[in-house]
């Protein structure tokens, strides 16, 4: 993989549409009405917001990327579902493109972490057909077209070495946007609970919210142990509160909660949905 690379979308087409006027209309169209004049929004360390089709999730997403003052940089921490390439890694090259056009890689902060976390590695494999951050970007570009990214994927789990280094890594992000520039955030990206009833979805994923709004990875890792909760973020989301804490944020603010039957009109087996403002 060449340092001049752009990822090409993936997930066009399957995750959302593939023009760039049906995505556009189909954004407008989960966006809470009326926005938020642009001088009204709120400043934001981080968010955490799903990554399922636009269809099923979408309104979730909407909620917190169009309430959030987005700043030129952002950081964004996807899960690799499929597990390929480094456990920690960064987007190699220039740029990622969607529908919605080309943003270009901070280079700069995609450095820097490599140097704060020196377990990063500049690779491609983990990011290559992955959806979770290719639809944070199409919100963020939505709503800050000439924003710049640093696209992360993370594969470490729930056991102790890797619960303790997404804390480590979490800290690591946070020296990383100190050291090159305070103008940042960082998007975090998790699904909640999967196939589940819509009764028990509620449940666990209330008391996964209640753990990242209270930035406590400690009780987030024994609450989704205990109670079995498949949400598949959970390694951007000990990242992100680590991150959030590490910055001096007050805590999580839940923006809006919902589950694939409010579309589906399937309730016995739904996936949760949560959106956080991390101030």
């Amino acid at each position: 993989m060449s340092a001049g690379s752009v990822r090409p979308p993936a997930v066009a087409e399957i995750f959302y549409p593939g023009d760039r006027a049906r995505l556009l209309h189909l954004i407008d169209s989960l966006t809470p009405k009326p926005e938020p004049d642009p001088n009204e929004k709120e400043p934001a360390q981080a968010i955490l917001t799903p990554h399922a089709g636009l269809m099923y999730s979408g309104r979730v997403a909407a909620s917190v990327f169009s309430r959030v003052r987005i700043p030129p940089v952002a950081v964004i921490l996807g899960f690799n579902h499929r597990g390929s390439g480094p456990t920690y890694s960064a987007w190699p090259g220039e740029a990622w493109e969607t529908p919605l056009g080309r943003a270009a890689v901070h280079q700069p902060l995609a450095r820097r972490l490599k140097v704060e976390f020196p377990e990063l590695e500049l690779e491609a494999r983990a990011h290559e057909g992955e959806h979770s951050g290719e639809l944070q970007l199409v919100f963020l570009q939505y709503f800050r077209p000439d924003v710049q990214i640093v696209p992360v994927s993370l594969n470490a789990w729930r056991d102790e070495s890797g619960f303790e280094s997404l804390k480590r890594f979490g800290a690591a992000l946070a020296r990383a946007v100190a050291a090159v520039g305070p103008d940042t955030f960082v998007v975090a990206s998790s699904d909640m609970n999967h196939y589940e009833s819509e009764e028990t979805t509620q449940y666990k994923d209330d008391r996964a919210i209640q753990a990242m709004c209270s930035l406590d990875a400690d009780a987030l890792r024994e609450v989704v142990v205990r109670e079995q909760i498949s949400m598949c973020g959970f390694a951007p989301a000990v990242a992100v509160i680590s991150y959030a804490r590490a910055r001096g944020s007050r805590g999580g603010r839940l923006a809006l909660h919902a589950t694939s039957g409010d579309v589906s009109g399937d309730r016995e087996r739904v996936v949760g949905y949560a959106g956080i403002v991390f101030q």
